[in-house]
């Protein structure tokens, strides 16, 4: 079930307009989560015609191939990262709602709180332990084991900055939600 209607991540629950800072990294937020998603877009299609090609190489024509696999998943890794703002500013990630059905409203907005505080803390700890592969990746000028042997810094660097992304989008989405139960007290 979905976590909750669709938002865009320039509307919050109180859907008053956002000023000042806040208001200004909701819209920047907001474009780069639309480009992301139109780069993921582009990503799964470049994968499955990558893939496409490797079959009919493969199997029709005979021909090995080594980096079509590498490709894609680095393709699909973009794809996934740099999308999962786009989908939290919606709230389209998955999530239980048994208990928000049944919840008196202060009791859920609490809940909903605790719960995006919690996903920050995961989603940040999450960005720095990415910083530090990437960094590993660069320092060690690490590549994959294939006979391709593309750069891992690849995967990721575009790891790390969906990561970037997603947690700044669950801050925002964090402040958003304090404030208006401020607004609201």
């Amino acid at each position: 079930m979905s976590h909750g209607a669709p938002i865009s991540s320039a509307e919050g629950p109180s859907s008053k307009p956002r000023t000042g800072l806040i208001g200004i990294l909701h819209v920047l937020i907001d474009r780069l989560n639309t480009l992301m998603m139109l780069i993921g877009g582009v990503a799964l299609v470049v994968a499955c015609l990558v893939l496409t090609y490797s079959v009919i190489v493969r199997y029709a024509l005979k021909v090995p191939t080594d980096w079509q696999d590498e490709t894609a998943v680095f393709l699909l890794v973009g794809a996934t990262f740099l999308s999962a703002s786009a989908i939290q500013a919606r709230r389209g990630h998955i999530g239980i709602e048994a208990l928000a059905s049944i919840l008196p409203q202060g009791v859920n907005r609490f809940r909903q709180i605790l719960i995006d505080l919690l996903s920050l803390a995961f989603c940040v700890f999450f960005t720095w332990k990415s910083f530090t592969l990437l960094h590993e990746a660069w320092v060690d000028d690490q590549h994959s084991s294939s006979t391709w042997g593309p750069p891992l810094i690849i995967p990721y660097g575009l790891m790390a900055a969906g990561m970037v992304l997603l947690s700044l989008q669950i801050l925002l989405q964090c402040l958003d939600q304090i404030f208006s139960a401020e607004d609201q007290a």
